[in-house]
């Protein structure tokens, strides 16, 4: 172990609490047969989590990363990417984002709860998409098999929303809107809801077209922010 990891995974033992490292496991669903089957975790908050990564994230080369982000231990995997966000977000030189996204999607079997997902997607692989023009990167992820990969492709279109382009979410929502996994259908509900803050009428017409057709949770979701009204409307399928 180089004795940066070493330092990083010290200071985070520093930081556990124990009440949190019972209670995690339940809540990210770490059981046989749960989409966190076999995760580790300390029981760090994220806030602190985040603490570490502000301190660390110059000091420690991709290689060390490396070690760190492929930890059995949740916290360690999740104060990387914070620090792997960092490293993408501090450098304007195309060659440094490049290899950012590259060790990122080399690292994809860590990237593998929701909040490792949610945390990191957009803001490294959604950017470097959007702003080189790259939807593809997405796309094929969209298309494979592994639902993490499915559910990093749809919420890393958070960016091309934050930017007002709200194609390739459809499209990726579409593609899989029946997946069968809860997660998928909170994922795709979610971003759909997104649109739906900045632009409702585009939220409205995906929904009169697909909404029949959403899984439950999915719909619920997609739908929060609607009047309450329109929401009754959509939930018994009145339009």
């Amino acid at each position: 172990m180089s004795s940066i990891v070493k330092e990083i995974k010290e200071a985070l033992a520093v930081l556990s609490i124990p009440e949190k490292a019972e209670f995690f496991p339940r809540f990210f669903k770490t059981g046989k047969g749960e989409y966190g089957e076999g995760d580790l975790f300390l029981g760090v908050k994220v806030p602190d989590q985040r603490s570490v990564a502000k301190e660390y994230y110059s000091k420690i080369n991709l290689k060390e990363l490396s070690e760190l982000l492929s930890s059995e231990y949740h916290e360690h995997r999740l104060t990387a990417l914070f620090m792997l966000i960092s490293k993408f977000e501090k450098t304007k030189d195309i060659a440094v984002k490049t290899e950012v996204v590259e060790f990122y999607l080399n690292h994809l079997p860590y990237v593998n709860n929701w909040d490792l997902v949610d945390s990191s997607c957009y803001k490294i692989l959604g950017r470097y998409a959007y702003e080189n023009k790259k939807e593809n990167l997405l796309r094929e992820l969209s298309e494979a098999e592994e639902m993490w990969h499915k559910r990093i492709a749809v919420v890393g279109t958070m960016h091309y929303i934050k930017k007002g382009s709200f194609e390739l979410t459809k499209e990726f929502v579409t593609r899989n809107l029946k997946h069968s996994h809860d997660l998928m259908h909170k994922a795709n509900g979610w971003l759909l809801r997104e649109i739906g803050n900045i632009n409702e009428g585009e939220l409205i017409s995906y929904l009169n077209s697909y909404y029949k057709e959403m899984p439950r949770t999915c719909l619920r979701y997609a739908i929060e922010k609607l009047d309450e009204g329109m929401r009754q409307d959509y939930l018994k399928g009145r339009i």
